[in-house]
């Protein structure tokens, strides 16, 4: 079986059915994937509720309704047999309606997202060019590359005049101040969630009846420079996208406010955009911003301390780990994989991340130490999370330092 041939099989399953549940994952990725599934069967006449969780169990599924799991499942083995699963994760489900590029060779971490392969799901259930855009986000906040599947997405989309490209700022915000303030895609050592700084290096690029982008730029390039690794650096200003059917036009800016929405428990906001109602903008721009502010915070309080010898930090919101850590990673005195651990109660959140010039599997490692410690766990090679009994941290800790930190 091929790709295209796994999706038009969960794409027709879908379209027998009268009510469907759908599942998605609670970031960018998998908010867009749910949402153009959900823009789908709009279009073919079927009624669904789609409902956005950061994990799911089998048990979670009754066994009374058809459900889609978008960007959730793969990993999951004991899932009800008719379950239909649509991502990019590693795969344990065996089920026979799973569209998932790693099932046909394809890299599920760089070169097709799980919103990619819910579009091409959505494809094959009618003329659902439009949603490219949407797609986009998901490769966008997983940090995949435009190739493979994604560039043929990509490339479609621009030819469809859904994606329009051009070069200008990637930072996410409601005006120029705001994008610096709250940039945490990169993180701006010394300017993000300094409002004094930012106000600094806006004054000194104030040209007579312009702001100096070109000098705007290079200041801030010479403050975060000596703590962060170039290859962050360079995601403040680069090739950039305008969305043409989505009520947020610019794509840095939609991904990061949905991603926001979705990890602030507030993930129906999100959905609300990707779905195009635009009375939710300001409301889930204001999320945004509460959020990436609290992520700068933690950021620096995990900073201020002195790095732990097996590169593992602790956060006090389990909401922000996952971002903390991306910032982390991308320091540049991060020579080793960086996990964030985040207490709840009495079960600890991990979020590991690694540079893609470390030759470390982590979403294999992760699922390993997780299961050792009787958790779970799993994700992506650069990008991976757990979920253990805090009690069994020190194992945990002991287990990642031997297998990436020695």
């Amino acid at each position: 079986m091929s790709l295209e041939a796994a999706a038009n099989l969960v794409a027709e399953e879908i379209k027998r059915q009268e009510y469907v549940e759908v599942v998605a994952h609670h970031d960018a990725d998998g908010i867009a994937a749910g949402s153009i599934l959900c823009h789908a069967m709009v279009r073919a006449g079927i009624r669904f509720r789609l409902r956005i969780r950061q994990e799911i169990t089998a048990a979670d599924l009754s066994r009374e309704h058809a459900y889609v799991l978008c960007d959730l499942g793969a990993g999951i083995e004991d899932l009800p047999k008719g379950t239909m699963v649509i991502d990019h994760h590693h795969p344990h489900f065996t089920g026979e309606y799973h569209a998932n590029p790693r099932l046909f060779g394809i890299d599920g971490d760089r070169d097709l997202s799980a919103s990619g392969m819910a579009y091409i799901v959505a494809r094959n259930m009618g003329d659902n060019r439009d949603l490219a855009g949407l797609a986009l986000l998901g490769i966008m906040g997983d940090h995949q590359a435009l190739s493979g599947r994604n560039l043929e997405i990509f490339n479609e989309g621009v030819g469809n005049g859904i994606i329009n490209p051009y070069r200008g700022l990637r930072l996410a915000g409601r005006d120029m101040p705001e994008k610096w303030l709250t940039a945490i895609n990169p993180y701006l050592d010394g300017i993000s969630g300094d409002e004094k700084a930012v106000n600094a290096i806006m004054a000194q690029a104030a040209g007579k009846d312009i702001l100096r982008l070109d000098l705007l730029l290079s200041l801030s390039v010479l403050l975060i420079i000596p703590h962060a690794d170039a290859s962050c650096v360079e995601e403040i200003y680069g090739d950039t996208y305008a969305l043409e059917r989505e009520v947020i036009p610019d794509a840095h800016a939609l991904a990061s406010v949905i991603d926001a929405c979705g990890k602030s428990g507030q993930g129906d906001l999100g959905v609300s955009l990707c779905m195009r109602y635009g009375r939710d903008v300001e409301a889930a721009w204001e999320i945004a911003r509460t959020h990436r502010l609290n992520v700068i915070a933690a950021i620096r309080t995990a900073a201020g301390t002195a790095p732990a010898h097996d590169g593992v930090y602790e956060v006090g919101d389990a909401v922000l780990a996952s971002d903390v850590a991306d910032v982390l990673a991308c320091q540049s005195t991060c020579l080793t994989p960086v996990a964030v651990v985040a207490k709840d109660g009495e079960t600890c959140r991990i979020s590991a991340r690694c540079s893609p010039s470390i030759d470390t599997d982590l979403g294999s490692v992760i699922r390993m130490l997780a299961q050792s410690c009787g958790g779970t766990g799993g994700g992506h090679r650069y990008r991976a999370g757990a979920k253990i009994p805090c009690m069994r941290l020190d194992a945990f800790r002991k287990g990642w330092h031997e297998a990436v930190a020695a």
